[in-house]
């Protein structure tokens, strides 16, 4: 799919909602929009959806998009995807599961419950996912980057 047969209109309603006008015309109100490859390739394949999980449009790629529609649409792909970076970690309560983790990351310091070993993923070499209690996702993009305390505390519940 080339930009030129990128055919819709993105804008915002009063109420802070996406809406798409399709290119018959038809005006989709609440629309979200949900990366393909949120990690991998992030600013490749995006999806617009309606309320009902039925793609509406398909973009290949953000640029491809004229300037005002590429930043609203990036603009609510961030306040979708809540994924701090984990840069180090600073302690954990214990080495036993629930445990509360104080880390660093690329939004600030915070601290997170781990309920399990199994809610850390790996997604690839030295890429990982930390889910904590309440569901948020924290993204170590390279492990061998991390200090060597964090890759200590990593290395036990792995």
């Amino acid at each position: 799919m080339s930009a030129a047969s990128i055919v819709f209109g993105l804008r915002r309603d009063a109420f802070g909602r996406l809406v798409l006008t399709d290119a018959r015309g038809n005006e989709h109100i609440g629309v979200v929009a949900v990366r393909a490859f949120p990690i991998a390739a992030p600013d490749e394949g995006v999806s617009l959806v309606d309320t009902d999980g039925h793609e509406l449009a398909w973009v290949p790629r953000l640029s491809a998009l004229p300037a005002a529609e590429q930043a609203l649409l990036s603009e609510a792909l961030e306040q979708r995807e809540f994924m701090p970076v984990l840069r180090s970690l600073k302690s954990v309560s214990s080495f036993a599961t629930p445990s509360t983790w104080v880390v660093e990351t690329d939004r600030g310091p915070t601290s997170f419950v781990l309920k399990g070993e199994e809610d850390i993923r790996r997604l690839g070499p030295g890429l990982l996912i930390v889910n904590d209690a309440h569901g948020v996702q924290y993204l170590i993009r390279d492990l061998m980057e991390m200090d060597k305390h964090s890759r200590k505390l990593l290395d036990r519940f792995l």
